[in-house]
């Protein structure tokens, strides 16, 4: 018998806490779940939130274990259920007054009756009860509901929810489809749950995103881009919307848009320049983040049919595109803009030089410049930029783009408060 390897540390059940990111590190998130059908959602929920950092605890109403097993929620949290309020006063440990109560309160799914009792300070089960300790002691208090829509568009149900609005509860969704009011997606409930933590330093700000690459066409099926992913520009609209400012998300490419962004999806270099141009003419924007890989040549035509390959070698004339990022600073000369430069530059020097003469050039509030010799940054998660304005460089080394994001967004929060 052979020699047992290393042994992993830590729970088998929290192994996957922070593998997608470090959002909800250190916080304690009370997962309310109450009896809709939508609660057979909730263990792919916890487990989003532990993917981006998140302690877990479920709490659960008797009508919810009708629907869902205390014990897979066990399992999805790593920890034990609350399902019943008995003499070791768990409302009290999880949600009283005390350092080690909880971070956010999650009511997901939410009925329109949890709705109701919660607006009239009824606490008859254990999360009617963990709900009312949120609201009495300060705790965040996120919902998400889920009901017919008759139930919903009851105009008392209604009433309660503005008057939990007013009382500062965040409510997330719900989705309206085939006669429901329907629980908002796992992945949307996160990001609630991640802005609650999230300094809001770019609120009232409104800020116009471009991400991802274009196509141009040869013929009706084939095409010139480029290997952008699109998950720079993701990143940065959703964590701008993330931190309160009004996002306009303008992309190309297969990744969808985040949610909570008014976004518009191009093919062309032609269309997102003029979805561009559209967006800027139509209200003021702050600042313009010109993530983007447009592709930087056209075919001079573009036929009308499939070419065919029977003929042998084929030639093919280009055409350059229109750079958007000048056609803007020429429009809008006084937008805040943040452009990115892409190079196959020999050395960091090099790439610092050609990254700062073009920001003078296009007299940029910052330029984020990365090394894409051999392919780098181009569809990883993760990358290497140096972050260039007018003071010394920033650089970001391997990181995530997502934090990446986060970096370039604190910069942009600095200069636009000033």
């Amino acid at each position: 018998m052979g020699e047992m390897g290393s042994l992993k540390e830590g729970d088998p059940l929290k192994d996957i806490t922070s593998s997608k990111g470090k959002e909800l590190k250190g916080r304690k998130v009370l997962l309310c779940v109450t009896g809709s059908v939508a609660s057979i959602e909730v263990p792919s929920l916890a487990r989003e939130l532990m993917r981006h950092g998140a302690e877990v605890h479920a709490v659960m109403s008797e009508a919810a274990e009708k629907l869902v097993r205390p014990e897979t929620l066990e399992w999805a949290t790593g920890n034990p259920v609350v399902r019943r309020l008995t003499g070791a006063t768990e409302h009290v440990r999880l949600a009283g007054e005390w350092k080690g109560r909880a971070d956010l309160v999650l009511v997901a799914p939410c009925t329109a009756n949890t709705i109701s009792k919660v607006a009239l300070g009824i606490d008859d089960t254990p999360v009617t009860t963990i709900a009312s300790m949120a609201l009495g002691g300060g705790i965040p208090l996120v919902v998400a509901p889920a009901a017919h829509e008759p139930m919903y568009r009851n105009p008392a149900v209604q009433a309660n929810i503005r008057s939990l609005e007013q009382r500062g509860v965040a409510f997330v969704g719900p989705v309206h489809l085939e006669g429901k009011a329907k629980m908002a997606a796992v992945e949307e409930i996160v990001e609630e749950a991640v802005k609650v933590f999230t300094e809001q330093d770019l609120r009232g700000l409104r800020i116009l995103v471009t991400g991802g690459p274009t196509v141009e066409f040869i013929d009706p099926v084939r095409v010139i881009t480029n290997m952008s992913s699109g998950k720079m520009g993701l990143a940065l609209a959703a964590d701008a919307a993330r931190r309160g400012a009004e996002v306009v998300y303008v992309y190309g490419g297969e990744l969808e848009a985040p949610s909570r962004v008014d976004s518009v999806k191009v093919r062309t270099t032609e269309e997102m320049s003029a979805a561009v141009m559209k967006a800027l003419g139509s209200s003021k924007f702050d600042a313009y983040i010109s993530a983007a890989a447009p592709s930087d040549f056209a075919p001079v035509t573009r036929a009308r049919k499939k070419i065919p390959t029977a003929g042998g070698r084929f030639e093919l004339a280009l055409k350059p595109t229109p750079k958007i990022v000048e056609v803007v600073r020429k429009k809008w000369p006084k937008i805040f803009m943040v452009a990115f430069k892409a190079e196959t530059a020999g050395s960091d020097k090099e790439l610092e030089r050609t990254a700062q003469n073009f920001r003078k050039k296009l007299r940029a509030g910052l330029v984020i410049a990365n090394n894409v010799s051999g392919g780098r940054g181009f569809g990883a998660d993760e990358n290497s930029v140096l972050i260039l304005g007018k003071g010394k460089a920033i650089r970001v080394e391997g990181r995530p783009k997502v934090e990446v994001a986060r970096r370039v967004l604190d910069v942009v929060a600095t200069q636009l408060a000033r």
